[in-house]
């Protein structure tokens, strides 16, 4: 590993701690770890807790909306289904029988409030916070590409 030099630390721009891009990774690895013990006791990962809260929303979604909405492409949501599928929580075709996915809602209805106690943070901050994420989302995706990168 190189050593820094004083003159590369001087600049707070390119401090690991200064970068919002290190504050949201860091942020989702432990929200991803404290769902996880909340989950793990349904049998749940997190993704698909995720294809889950989708299908709660509206039931008899098309993958392709699936894939959409979770912003997954088909090589990640197709092997996710089908480890769903194997589970008896999805179905991918119609039915009237329900899914076992159902009966889990009721058990994970205590989830989302179990996170904002652990998040210590109030419904409207949780909220706030999440529309500043999703806004956030919105302008990177819809910025103009960057062709060139600054000189160090």
């Amino acid at each position: 590993m190189p050593t820094s030099t004083p003159s590369q630390t001087a600049n707070p721009a390119l401090k690991l701690d200064n970068q919002l891009c290190f504050a949201v990774y860091a942020a989702s690895l432990a929200m991803t770890k404290a769902y996880k013990p909340l989950l793990g006791a349904l049998g749940l990962t997190y993704p698909q807790y995720l294809v889950l809260l989708v299908l709660w929303e509206q039931d008899d979604r098309p993958v392709t909306e699936l894939g959409e909405r979770l912003f997954l492409d088909s090589g990640t949501l197709t092997p996710l289904l089908k480890r769903m599928e194997a589970a008896g929580w999805v179905q991918r075709q119609r039915s009237t029988q329900d899914a076992a996915g159902l009966d889990l809602r009721g058990e994970a209805s205590c989830i989302p409030l179990q996170m904002a106690s652990r998040a210590a943070c109030s419904a409207s901050e949780l909220a706030r916070l999440t529309a500043e994420l999703h806004s956030l989302r919105q302008n990177l995706l819809s910025a103009p590409p960057v062709f060139s990168t600054p000189e160090p």
